[in-house]
């Protein structure tokens, strides 16, 4: 009997230490469900036209619904049982739809640039260093986002032919959501619509002019172990010569938005 009762007493301990541990660690992370974006999409669809420009104003109208998918974002940061392209994926919608509420909360405005506080210096301080929204509890900037974690933790070239910066130069805002299931067809598509599109870039065999984003980021181009042209080539309407002269195009930053 009293064998029987120093056994019951142990497993309440150990019941109680449990229970108590997991007060302190809360869910564990592995154990979250990664969450789709179909209403990413659907708001999209609404307001942002083939050719990737976007109807801030019907954003406004519309912007209970932004609000929500906003929240279900900040609230569902990526698991460690999620898939790389899951997480992938999550953060660049997170990129896409935050951008869009910075246009939305600041309207009107002829640029994202203009966002910037009135002190801010080149490159520090500006419209992409704002912390205007959390994620799990912490506060974030876009500048957080794309550079901690888009280009440091995905070895993918092609985020940066997904995330939209609000303006004209910038790859078009993509009228549907990133999903896990057809993420790489949609970077790829990306990265073709980019490369084509001759406002953006001109290319040709032996005098290309490229987006700025092309110099802005060269490391990220040629990491994979490929130069940048032969990057570029995978995607391009037209093989630039390995031996091209390659020039840069002026950035601008207006705002991209339906006329």
């Amino acid at each position: 009997m009293i064998k029987f009762t120093k056994m019951k007493n142990f497993a309440l301990l150990v019941c109680a230490t449990l229970l108590f541990s997991s007060c302190l660690t809360g869910v564990p992370k592995g154990n979250k469900k990664a969450i789709t974006h179909g209403e990413w999409t659907t708001l999209l669809k609404k307001h942002v036209n083939e050719a990737g420009f976007v109807d801030y104003k019907s954003f406004i109208k519309d912007s209970v619904n932004l609000n929500s998918y906003l929240s279900k974002i900040s609230a569902n940061a990526p698991a460690s049982s999620w898939t790389e392209d899951e997480k992938f994926a999550y953060w660049i919608n997170a990129y896409n739809a935050f951008t869009v509420k910075l246009i939305v909360d600041n309207y009107p405005v002829k640029s994202i640039k203009d966002l910037a506080p009135k002190n801010a210096v080149i490159f520090i301080n500006t419209a992409w260093d704002k912390k205007f929204f959390s994620i799990d509890g912490q506060k974030m900037t876009l500048n957080t986002i794309e550079h901690k974690i888009l280009r440091k933790r995905f070895n993918d070239p092609r985020m940066h032919f997904a995330i939209n910066c609000a303006s004209y130069s910038c790859p078009k805002l993509l009228n549907e959501a990133y999903e896990a299931k057809m993420l790489d067809k949609q970077l790829t598509d990306q990265a073709k619509d980019f490369l084509a599109d001759k406002n953006k870039n001109k290319v040709s065999k032996d005098n290309p002019e490229l987006s700025s984003i092309f110099d802005w980021f060269n490391k990220d181009f040629t990491k994979t172990g490929k130069t940048k042209i032969a990057f570029i080539n995978q995607y391009a309407p037209v093989k630039i010569n390995d031996n091209a002269s390659l020039k840069y195009m002026s950035y601008d930053w207006s705002l991209n938005e339906q006329k």
